[in-house]
């Protein structure tokens, strides 16, 4: 297991925030503690040219040069877009070392699944995934597939994937909760919401079917949006996931006779450094 991890992305933070540096602070030793194997990589900060594959030209110019908070989620921290790219260059560093036979994990803020293609919003500025999975696509890979368990929908990776024959996408997502979308499916779209308080087994269901669907794509590279936010006490959402649920993940991916890697989506609770190792631990057997 490779995990790519640069330690400034801690540096910033607003009081109040759910998405806090703690997330990664309680994290980095108790994995580095439990796995001394595990390798530690430092990613590249995203090019621009990585970036225009899944943004605008307006909307680099936004995140570099912000005029006020891009909403009341994401805030204009200084420095926020050299935060932004280093974490969208964690997840290409993990897209590329899964294409090499690594599995491979981004352990990075901010997330990144409800950038759009020209609008930071949810705590995210640029969408990780999504240009990790354009820039496979750049490198040869001729399918990709992104499976997103995090507990919100992933609008931005939607609103920028979603176009494309290359890639399919599967959303399993808590709804009514925020941003309020992903109801309907579409071409190589595919979206589960689940209602709030459901049954672990209708929601661990519904995480099956939605790999079983991106599956059926017959990808080169499964990217993971790992989410750990359907936690059962996650403060900011109603959702029933326990710590097993999040081992049982990590053995799916385990299953596969494929290149995966994921990336550090949402996940509030203080037990996100236990279910962040389960799942890896259970991945990486």
């Amino acid at each position: 297991m490779i995990i790519f991890h640069d330690p400034s992305c801690v540096e910033y933070f607003r009081p109040g925030d759910p998405e806090r540096p703690a997330r990664i602070t309680g994290t980095v030793p108790l994995l580095k503690d439990r796995h001394p194997a595990w390798i530690w990589s430092e990613p590249a900060l995203a090019t621009d040219e990585e970036l225009l594959r899944a943004h605008t030209r307006a909307h680099l110019d936004h995140v570099t040069n912000p005029v006020g908070d891009f909403d009341t989620d994401t805030p204009a921290h200084a420095k926020i877009d050299r935060y932004a790219c280093a974490a969208a260059g964690a997840a290409i560093a993990a897209a590329r070392s899964a294409l090499q036979g690594e599995n491979a994990f981004s352990l990075m803020r901010p997330p990144g699944h409800h950038a759009m293609r020209e609008r930071a919003t949810g705590f995210c500025y640029f969408s990780n995934i999504a240009v990790a999975a354009l820039d496979a696509l750049a490198r040869g890979a001729e399918r990709v597939a992104i499976w997103d368990f995090d507990a919100h929908h992933g609008n931005g990776t939607e609103d920028i994937v979603g176009p494309h024959d290359r890639i399919a996408f599967a959303s399993i997502h808590q709804y009514p909760g925020y941003p309020g979308t992903g109801l309907t499916s579409f071409g190589r779209v595919a979206n589960y919401p689940i209602p709030p308080y459901s049954t672990r087994r209708l929601h661990m269901d519904a995480n099956e079917q939605g790999l079983r669907a991106v599956m059926a794509f017959q990808p080169d590279l499964l990217l993971v949006s790992a989410g750990f936010d359907a936690y059962v006490d996650d403060p900011i959402t109603q959702m029933t996931l326990e710590r097993e649920d999040f081992t049982t993940l990590g053995t799916w991916l385990a299953q596969l006779d494929l290149p995966v890697a994921a990336v550090l989506e949402g996940g509030y609770s203080d037990d996100l450094p236990e279910l962040v190792d389960r799942f890896l631990t259970a991945w990486d057997e």
